[in-house]
């Protein structure tokens, strides 16, 4: 069976997602998502953890999504068949989770590189879905990968130079800004910077007990 294109995602979501009015009149949010896009170390993961958590919400890394999918990890993707295989694969599973956002309100944790393709950043935008980007100093993101690196004894190309490091943050960093709610990160602890994006987005948090269909 065929899967749909961009275009026509983009259309099916446009229909069933709620433009985000709640941000400009105080209300509190039907959002069924939020985005979250950044500079490796910015904390993605960690805070969409504790977002998730707190309004109890399904917490989802795209990446995992596209290991489920593909059998294989982002690294072997990236070292058997190419980056622009995995790009393939990760707008697929973006506009997977696109298709499904009406199950379960949830926080999604994109790729570093995922929001910078031209294609995803479209998809997104035209969801009306409100996109964070978490910032942060380019030397603390250094400081937070390589301790990251080092305590999985894992070597990462990107660390070799902090000058490579910063040139990649500048130039991801201009896609990051557009048509999203800049949260900074720098210096802070990630239970203030997820209560921070639940009060600015004015989520609405979920009953476990409802969530789960049992009867109050």
């Amino acid at each position: 069976m065929n899967k749909p294109s961009a275009k026509a995602v983009s259309a099916q979501v446009r229909l069933r997602v709620r433009t985000p009015s709640a941000l400009k009149n105080g209300t509190e949010s039907t959002l069924p998502a939020v985005f979250l896009v950044g500079f490796m170390g910015a904390g993605k993961t960690s805070v969409g953890k504790a977002l998730g958590d707190r309004v109890n919400w399904v917490f989802e890394d795209l990446d995992d999504r596209i290991e489920r999918r593909e059998r294989r990890t982002v690294a072997q993707i990236f070292r058997e068949s190419g980056e622009p295989a995995f790009r393939r694969a990760e707008h697929s599973a973006l506009q997977d989770v696109l298709d499904g956002i009406r199950e379960q309100p949830s926080v999604i944790a994109m790729g570093g590189g995922a929001y910078v393709q031209t294609k995803n950043a479209d998809l997104l935008k035209s969801s009306g879905l409100p996109i964070i980007f978490l910032d942060a100093p380019v030397e603390e993101l250094w400081e937070r990968c390589c301790k990251q690196a080092s305590a999985a004894a894992i070597e990462r190309p990107l660390l070799r130079s902090l000058e490579q490091f910063r040139e990649l943050y500048e130039t991801r960093r201009r896609h990051y800004v557009e048509g999203s709610i800049t949260i900074q990160t720098g210096q802070r602890a990630v239970a203030e910077i997820a209560a921070e994006i639940e009060e600015k987005l004015k989520l609405n948090k979920i009953d476990r007990h409802a969530k789960k269909g049992e009867v109050e």
